[in-house]
């Protein structure tokens, strides 16, 4: 529910986002017919609204829209803007094109003629050509977009719902007092007036800026003074939804039901109804797409109840907070599987590569993993679990509650302890033995305490840390890198093709540019052919500080494969300039990560 009304909230805010702001005329203007129109205004809002979620939708139920590359969208949605402004600019050019008579009937007018003659499709295609451009501008909309949707299209569609309400309720309010501004003008219903030629040019400008990605670089000073996402990601951060919630007593007689009967080895009704009061029955494991490590036989959970102690561990392979859990989780499972602990691993994506099976598959080789690990491609067990955090361990008793949930790293003592418990309950209860002895001291432990760099994104989606960009910027365009880097901003240099999940470079020497402050940098890439990266630190080749990845005696990486790569190991955290080259087009750059 928290979500709902955040989202009503992000809506509202993105109609003074800066990648909005410079929209706001188009959206006026395009609502004016002499003096204040309410109809008008609120079929252009409404119009823009009905786009937005249309084409949200559309992206995630059509696999055909899935590699279609975030410029298309600009083009489009510039494309109509630059004919509606040639329209409004030369009102009678349709006329006079003597082509165009045998084509004239309104839904060929609709592009020209239609906006300036005040047609209700004329009003509807200035709405709709700009839901692309502002369902770019808002983090809300991307978590509900990546997280929600996959997981639940109810509550996706209400969130997504409720942002469109609040989106299209300002936008009116703003029309309204617009029209009040303009629409008394002695000159607002002369097709040839000064303010509609300025309109026009506007509104050519305006797509022009769009089509071509220069419309962020314009709006990058406003960020300086406004940063809407800044609000919105204080309110994600602080009202997320539970982990899981405690049953009630509303909620007894169907948990009682579920349990009851389904397994051997019943705890007395005492000890069920305290479970009942203070823990949460695990969910099921819900529709996995594929299994790894079962010998592709289907696993549940209701069929360890009664018999044994669950370990549920959500990862993902390129989560480098993942990565350094694993080495815990694996030694546990190493050391209590014969004692009654069954670990599974669910794997749920958090960009498209990690769907792919052979990827999953290659990374579990690769950190040799040897419990189950089931792919959670469309979050149906992550939204079961009411998930939102990588890495989380959940550890489920013998009888099938959860008595011991941790998201994040660290306090690995703490998840053992209740591993420990678990099992000792499953051996009183089965007159089995158990000995427990100490994991987390042989592991090696990482302290991000000193890291004072945030996770860092170059897709459009999320690369709200673009430095000489904009939050949302797209398309192919080529960049030149800052005299000097800016703390936790990545600045980048040559051309290169920014994509809703990664920026691909597609000329030599592209490079990317960050300041940062920690120990190890992490970086999420690929390519589809390798590509050689130079590294750079503080302006010299690494050498032997590079990563585990990097070559110390060329300071380079060759990246291909889509995974998270080692780029720095220093011994003491600092503040650091790192510096990419990738020496040929190609690399595709997904995030940072540090620690």
């Amino acid at each position: 529910m928290a979500l709902f009304f955040i989202s009503f909230l992000a809506g509202v805010l993105t109609v003074v986002s800066p990648c909005v702001l410079p929209l706001l005329p188009v959206i006026v203007g395009g609502t004016l017919a002499g003096g204040t129109n309410v109809k008008r205004a609120l079929t252009v809002t409404l119009s823009l609204g009905i786009s937005v979620l249309a084409f949200t939708f559309l992206l995630k139920a059509s696999t055909l829209l899935i590699n279609v590359p975030q410029s298309f969208w600009s083009y489009v949605s510039g494309g109509l803007i630059i004919l509606i402004g040639i329209a409004t600019l030369f009102p009678r050019l349709y006329d006079r094109l003597p082509f165009m008579a045998a084509f004239n009937r309104d839904s060929n007018k609709l592009m020209s003629k239609g906006y300036m003659r005040q047609t209700f499709w004329g009003d509807v295609l200035v709405g709709a050509a700009l839901g692309p451009v502002f369902s770019t501008c808002s983090p809300t909309y991307f978590i509900v977009l990546a997280t929600v949707l996959p997981a639940s299209l109810a509550l996706g569609a209400a969130d997504m719902l409720a942002y469109a309400v609040g989106l299209c309720a300002f936008l009116f309010i703003i029309s309204i007092v617009g029209q009040k501004l303009v629409g008394n003008l002695a000159t607002a219903a002369d097709p040839d007036a000064w303010w509609r030629k300025a309109l026009g040019i506007l509104l050519i400008l305006t797509g022009l800026l769009i089509v071509t990605g220069y419309a962020a670089i314009v709006e990058a000073p406003l960020y300086t003074i406004f940063d809407e996402t800044k609000v919105e990601q204080g309110l994600l951060q602080n009202n997320v939804p539970p982990a899981a919630t405690p049953i009630t007593a509303s909620s007894t007689a169907s948990t009682t039901s579920a349990v009851a009967g389904a397994y051997p080895n019943m705890p007395s009704a005492g000890v069920l109804a305290a479970k009942m009061a203070k823990y949460h029955l695990a969910p099921e494991l819900e529709k996995p797409d594929a299994y790894i490590n079962t010998g592709g036989v289907p696993i549940s959970l209701a069929q360890y109840r009664g018999k044994d102690v669950v370990l549920i561990d959500f990862w993902t392979y390129s989560c480098i907070n993942c990565l350094r859990t694993i080495p815990y989780v694996t030694e546990w499972y190493s050391k209590y599987k014969d004692q009654g602990l069954v670990v599974i691993g669910v794997h749920t994506p958090e960009f498209a590569f990690e769907h792919v099976l052979q990827n999953v598959q290659d990374a579990v080789n690769r950190l040799g993993i040897t419990y189950p690990v089931v792919l959670d491609n469309e979050y149906n067990t992550w939204n079961a679990f009411q998930n939102i955090y990588w890495p989380r361990e959940y550890v489920i008793d013998i009888d099938g509650f959860i008595v011991h949930d941790h998201a994040g790293e660290g306090e690995y003592d703490q998840t053992e302890a209740a591993i420990q418990a678990a099992l000792k309950e499953r051996a009183d209860r089965l007159g089995a033995s158990f000995a427990a002895t100490s994991t987390v001291g042989n592991i090696p432990s990482s302290d991000v305490s000193q890291v004072g760099s945030p996770e860092t994104y170059f897709g459009t989606n999320r690369n709200q840390f673009f430095g000489n960009g904009a939050p949302g910027q797209g398309g192919t365009n080529t960049y030149t890198l800052p005299a000097n880097a800016s703390l936790n901003t990545f600045d980048l240099g040559g051309s290169w093709d920014i994509e809703p999940e990664y920026a691909q470079s597609t000329s030599a020497n592209a490079a990317i540019l960050y300041e940062y402050q920690a120990s190890n940098v992490y970086f999420v890439a690929a390519s589809a052919a390798p590509v050689k990266v130079q590294v750079l630190l503080d302006g010299q080749p690494i050498g032997q500080q590079g990563g585990a990845d990097v070559d110390p005696s060329t300071s380079t990486v060759t990246i291909q494969a889509n995974r998270l790569y080692s780029l720095v190991h220093t011994a003491v955290p600092g503040t650091h300039t790192l510096e990419l080259k990738a020496l040929t087009p190609g690399l595709q750059a997904f995030t940072f990560t540090f620690g």
